[in-house]
């Protein structure tokens, strides 16, 4: 089999197909993953610094309420890009049901997902107090530098306040859950 060539690992590692182990690149993600962090990683994280934790990766209720029990700052609804695990969800989808979770105690940002300022808009009606914005910004950057950063925020603010006035919302804390349907909304109106 012929692999296209990984410029991110390249010199890190090969990534030939050994039929006794599998490929190097899942070698690499074994020494750089470390099976043994657990919630208690959060205690020793407060007890060496005195900025806030926040804690991503968050996609269901239950974690969200353990995420609140070790005492983190804030909670960031994210699946990573969809790239540690086939089948997550989106993080618009699991954002509603950590945000009641987490009752107001703590913010919850969204990271993932977010191209349009209708997909900031969505988020901050399902609850959450802010997005993550990443991808839309490196592909700026590449394309044109600083101006190309510039001009992807300047984009999304532009939609974000066009979804806003087509909504009928003056301002921010106007948004609420009755501007957005989900398919948990469609699900639960053919009942």
């Amino acid at each position: 089999m012929v692999l296209p060539k990984m410029k991110n690992f390249e010199g890190l590692v090969s990534i030939e197909i050994s039929d006794a182990k599998g490929s190097n690149v899942g070698a690499l993600a074994s020494e750089i993953l470390d099976p043994s962090l657990s919630w208690k990683d959060i205690e020793w994280l407060k007890s060496i610094t005195k900025l806030p934790i926040l804690i991503k990766g968050v996609l269901t209720c239950e974690d969200a309420i353990k995420a609140m029990e070790v005492g983190v700052s804030g909670i960031i609804v994210s699946n990573h890009g969809a790239r540690q695990l086939d089948y997550v969800p989106a993080t618009i989808s699991a954002l509603e049901e950590v945000v009641q979770a987490v009752g107001g105690r703590v913010p919850v940002l969204r990271d993932g997902g977010v191209r349009r300022g209708t997909d900031v808009f969505k988020a901050l009606a399902l609850g959450a107090q802010a997005v993550l914005v990443g991808r839309p910004v490196v592909f700026g950057l590449a394309a044109m530098g600083e101006q190309g950063v510039r001009r992807v925020i300047e984009m999304l603010k532009d939609e974000f306040e066009i979804t806003m006035a087509l909504s009928g919302c003056p301002r921010v804390k106007d948004i609420s859950r009755s501007h957005v349907r989900t398919e948990r909304d469609r699900l639960q109106s053919m009942l």
